[in-house]
């Protein structure tokens, strides 16, 4: 078995090198899709979007990035899957020959096990979403046959397009091997046509909410807890990244295993006190919200203000505090993007309107 994963690294390595040295012209692009394909964007970017055009769409994003991504830190825990950039240096597999030598980046040294791919994962479960909202109103008896076969065409062309981008992105730039980015595509599309099929997340109360997030929290803390109580220590990964790592600012405490569980479970904490508050229901669920105008001000306005928002990074120093903060900035994207920004627009229309009459 040993012999097999060696030998699988190795061909991963080898095409590591292959990219590196026949596309060495392209390491910003590389490394900007690296950037791209992070959850962050989903939830910064994609998610205040989607959600004031259809809210249905940005409540399922949010769902399928959220326990994709815990999902993924589960299966990284448990296969113990190795990244390149600490493997080559590690392995007795070049004994008796010279090791490739792999470049890194600024995004390579990523602390938490290899396997599978979570930018992967996380780009497929998320296009995987956008794209099957936007073929389901063609799917109607007013839309023609080959307008929605053109529209299917270039849809899932974009999608794989995109897939493919990331895969070479992560395997360029050192952080996994192939087979890891291979994995995370097809798990993150399993996440996605899973929540296909689940209705419950468009109507949760705040307690279903809590009752789900206390769980992923528990089960998370529990599963690490118990695997330290026989001496498996599942933050075996933060030491081989500090140690290979060609620069030690590389290696940022926002990759760890734990900074990005609180990060997700600060959105789906924060989206439930934000569909199930006031400001949401005065704001969101009255015919205001059902105007163009008002829809295109709450993106604009959310995307203008998260921007300022994300500039706040929570001090690394201090891991503890670090997390708390992270939690809390996290739940706070959909808090202002559902309930606060929409709340003050509405509010401000509604001045303007009794000043008018």
């Amino acid at each position: 078995m040993e012999a097999n994963m060696n030998l699988l690294h190795h061909t991963g390595v080898q095409v590591t090198h292959w990219l590196q040295e026949h596309f060495q012209g392209s390491q910003d692009w590389f490394l900007f899709i690296s950037f791209a394909a992070d959850l962050r964007n989903a939830f910064f970017v994609l998610f205040p979007i989607w959600f004031h055009v259809s809210e249905a769409v940005g409540i399922r994003l949010i769902w399928v990035a959220v326990i994709g991504d815990w999902l993924n830190l589960i299966f990284k825990w448990i296969l113990f899957g190795e990244r390149p950039y600490w493997w080559v240096h590690e392995t007795d597999y070049y004994s008796n020959t010279s090791a490739p030598a792999i470049q890194q980046f600024p995004l390579t040294c990523e602390t938490g096990p290899g396997s599978p791919s979570g930018h992967a994962m996380g780009a497929a479960g998320v296009y995987y979403v956008m794209v099957t909202a936007l073929l389901s109103p063609t799917v109607t008896p007013t839309c023609p046959p080959a307008s929605h076969r053109m529209l299917w065409m270039v849809l899932w062309t974009g999608f794989w397009a995109v897939q493919v981008c990331v895969c070479l992105s992560r395997v360029f730039i050192a952080a996994h091997f192939p087979h890891q980015v291979i994995a995370g595509v097809i798990s993150g599309m399993v996440v996605a046509k899973t929540f296909q099929h689940i209705h419950f997340i468009y109507h949760a109360s705040l307690r279903r909410y809590l009752g789900i997030t206390f769980f992923l929290f528990s089960f998370a803390l529990g599963f690490y807890l118990l695997l330290r109580a026989v001496n498996v220590d599942l933050l075996w990964t933060l030491e081989k990244a500090r140690k290979w790592c060609a620069q030690p600012e590389w290696v940022h405490i926002d990759t760890t295993p734990f900074a990005s569980l609180l990060r997700n479970l600060g959105i789906l904490f924060g989206l439930g006190l934000a569909l199930n508050s006031h400001m949401y229901l005065e704001s969101c669920r009255g015919k205001q919200a059902q105007q163009l105008p008002f829809r295109l001000g709450c993106i604009t306005t959310s995307l203008l203000i998260l921007h300022v928002f994300d500039a706040f990074k929570p001090p690394s120093h201090m891991q503890l505090l670090f997390y708390v903060l992270s939690f809390c900035k996290s739940a706070a994207v959909p808090l202002a993007t559902v309930g606060l920004i929409p709340y003050c627009l509405s509010q401000l229309l509604a001045t303007q309107d009794k000043k008018a009459v």
